[in-house]
């Protein structure tokens, strides 16, 4: 289901506790490394951290039956990988966007089976959990329109990504459809070279059982109450995540409004930090220290209506990629020798990164 991407340290000591980050299920993982200078996981192995990234198959019809708990699976199976190769027995663990949604069911049924130990930290980045007055996204939401595409992508098999994405940039036609119509299609601009719109574009499918999970989630708003999500015969509960959690959200996300990333804080049951960026819902992850205009909010306490806490946030200039290294560190154990190979554990490196399966159309 997936290549576990591992990173050769830079740093002579690294934290003893590594860092596993759950990517999207719709894009694919170098969004965390996108280009030199603009790298989540280049600043993080710079910073003496041990990150590993999950880089998804993109399915085909015959993956139509992987299914939510097929994914959670798969996050223990990396978790169980990246515990032989380090020696760690606990990991940091973190997901973006559906990928937090994962990691969510994931750190929940750990704590649900009583093996909340092996996660040392816990990271949501432009996460949605709780689709209560979810925004833009949510009023194109009916059980109809959800039937009819539960029914579209078992046909297929799948949900193709290019729909996905259609969908999402509808919600902002100005900046995502009409501006490139009218500056690449009338006036016969060629497009500038852009990393993160080719990241965009570069879409994979979601199989036929992901997607009506999803669906049934948001509809449901099935994570936001105790026991809704059923995964391995196990309700879970985000409120037994009794982890220390860091929460980052975007303030002009379409996507994943920041006020529903920010009840998250509300759901999950350890001391959690938010933190909102000055951006959307890509710009808020790829945010490095050197970009000018970046900026971000917190604030030491969290009150229950997410208006009352950016009435109290402070705003901070810079990226919040210092903020989440430090904090990070703070939970990542102590600095050990730096591996001198890769893999461990009887697991070998199979080829060099990024892998084959990002290249998959």
């Amino acid at each position: 289901m997936f290549e576990l991407i591992q990173y050769r340290p830079v740093t002579e000591t690294v934290h003893a506790i590594p860092l596993l980050m759950v990517p999207p299920t719709i894009n694919k993982f170098y969004i965390t490394d996108l280009a030199p200078g603009r790298s989540m996981v280049e600043y993080m192995v710079a910073s003496g951290h041990q990150p590993f990234v999950m880089s998804w198959r993109n399915p085909e019809r015959a993956h139509a039956d992987w299914g939510l708990a097929t994914y959670v699976r798969a996050v223990f199976d990396a978790m169980d990988a990246i515990e032989r190769i380090t020696g760690s027995e606990q990991v940091l663990l973190g997901g973006a966007c559906s990928g937090g949604m994962l990691a969510s069911c994931a750190a929940a049924l750990l704590a649900q089976t009583g093996r909340l130990d092996r996660l040392a930290a816990f990271t949501l980045m432009v996460t949605v959990l709780d689709n209560t007055r979810a925004g833009e996204p949510a009023a194109f939401a009916n059980r109809p329109l959800a039937e009819a595409a539960k029914q579209m992508s078992r046909q297929a098999g799948y949900l193709d990504g290019k729909h996905l994405a259609e969908g999402f940039a509808w919600l902002r036609p100005n900046d995502l459809i009409w501006s490139y119509w009218v500056n690449n299609y009338l006036c016969g601009n060629k497009p500038p070279k852009f990393d993160l719109l080719y990241w965009n574009a570069d879409v994979t499918r979601m199989p036929a059982h992901l997607h009506a999970d999803f669906i049934d989630v948001a509809l449901h708003n099935a994570l936001a109450r105790p026991g809704g999500v059923l995964i391995d015969g196990v309700r879970v509960d985000m409120v037994s995540v009794t982890t220390d959690s860091y929460v980052l959200a975007g303030i002009s996300d379409h996507i994943t409004p920041w006020e529903n990333c920010y009840r998250s804080v509300g759901m999950l049951g350890g001391d959690t930090r938010f933190v909102l960026s000055r951006s959307g819902h890509i710009a808020a992850l790829v945010n490095p220290p050197t970009n000018p205009k970046a900026e971000y909010q917190v604030n030491e306490t969290n009150p229950a209506d997410p208006v009352e806490w950016l009435a109290g946030a402070v705003t901070s200039a810079g990226s919040w990629w210092p903020d989440w290294r430090d904090w990070l560190a703070a939970r990542a154990g102590d600095h050990i020798p730096a591996p001198q190979t890769l893999g461990g554990g009887g697991l070998e490196p199979l080829e060099p990164a990024p892998g084959r399966y990002v290249h998959a159309t």
